[in-house]
């Protein structure tokens, strides 16, 4: 099922993050969300070169509404993390499924179609509980601002998922969505770096470690964004937006491997709760989608995007 490969994305996207974590005591936010841009840039652009593919589209101002609605969430999410607790600026982030939730059941409702899956809806909020549970969200009184932002940077990504969603329908290939979010993202990163001091560009020195870092990240960036794309183009909307919840199921294992946490016994209950809810809502979209094909051609059955949300 191709939703699955929010699963791969997720996990990549995990180690994306150990090592922005890492590189984020060396480099500001605008250098790390320019490099990373860059080296999506590059390492995709050579791969279309030497495939042959071309970067022409018919849909440009479509990807510039998913370039700066990703990027602008990206911005938000960091500026939220570093005022908020990060349990609570990842919590906040985590609520984009809920908010793909609530705009497909409005947009359904709005044109009077009774689509609207509560089945999977009812798992996004299950795995949202089991975030909760994992990572006990908390911020003082003076801190309401940040959180307003948090919550915006999961609506915004919310917002991302749905345009890669519809830019995969109208045929637009994994290659050039994430080509054309990466040359955004560096070109969003590359104007921040001149604000700090106002004077000119403002680079951080470079270490054989930062560079290994910054590579890392562009790369694991890439691969997990391509992935994550082909996930919203052909898997069931809800379903892969509900398996991006693992994400933090990656992140909490990283973090026990690498820095020595500690999980609670609610922590662990929490990512069961967020397991069996990606599993729950799977094994329903598949016994639904069996049911579908049963009554239809075999050129309608394989196609995965007749099943859509």
């Amino acid at each position: 099922m191709q939703s699955l490969w929010m699963l791969f994305a997720s996990f990549v996207f995990s180690i994306m993050g150990v090592c922005v974590k890492i590189a984020s005591q060396t480099y500001s936010i605008s250098e790390i969300v320019m490099y990373r841009g860059l080296v999506g840039t590059v390492f995709l652009g050579a791969l279309v070169i030497v495939r042959g593919g071309t970067f022409r589209t018919a849909l440009p101002w479509h990807h510039v509404w998913r370039g700066a609605v990703g990027v602008t969430a990206l911005w938000m999410w960091f500026y939220s993390i570093g005022k908020l607790p990060i349990a609570t600026g990842m919590t906040l982030n985590y609520m984009s499924p809920i908010w793909i939730a609530a705009i497909l059941f409005t947009v359904g409702w709005w044109r009077g179609q009774n689509r609207f899956e509560w089945g999977l809806a009812t798992a996004i909020l299950f795995s949202f509980i089991g975030v909760t549970m994992l990572l006990k969200p908390a911020f003082q009184a003076d801190q309401w601002f940040a959180g307003l932002i948090g919550l915006g940077s999961g609506m915004l990504s919310a917002l991302a998922y749905l345009q890669v969603k519809k830019l995969g329908q109208m045929g637009e290939p994994e290659y050039r969505v994430v080509f054309y979010f990466s040359v955004t993202g560096f070109l969003a990163g590359l104007a921040g770096a001149f604000l700090p001091g106002g004077k000119g560009i403002a680079l951080s020195a470079h270490s054989l470690q930062g560079i290994a870092l910054l590579l890392s990240i562009g790369v694991t960036a890439t691969v997990a964004q391509m992935a994550m794309t082909r996930a919203y183009r052909l898997g069931k909307t809800l379903v892969t937006a509900n398996l991006q919840y693992t994400g933090i199921v990656f992140s909490s294992i990283w973090g026990i491997l690498i820095w020595g946490d500690v999980l609670t016994w609610t922590g662990w209950i929490g990512i069961s709760v967020i397991l069996a809810s990606g599993l729950a809502a799977t094994y329903y979209n598949a016994r639904k989608t069996a049911a579908q094909s049963a009554g239809k051609s075999v050129a309608d059955a394989n196609d995965p995007i007749a099943t859509e949300v």
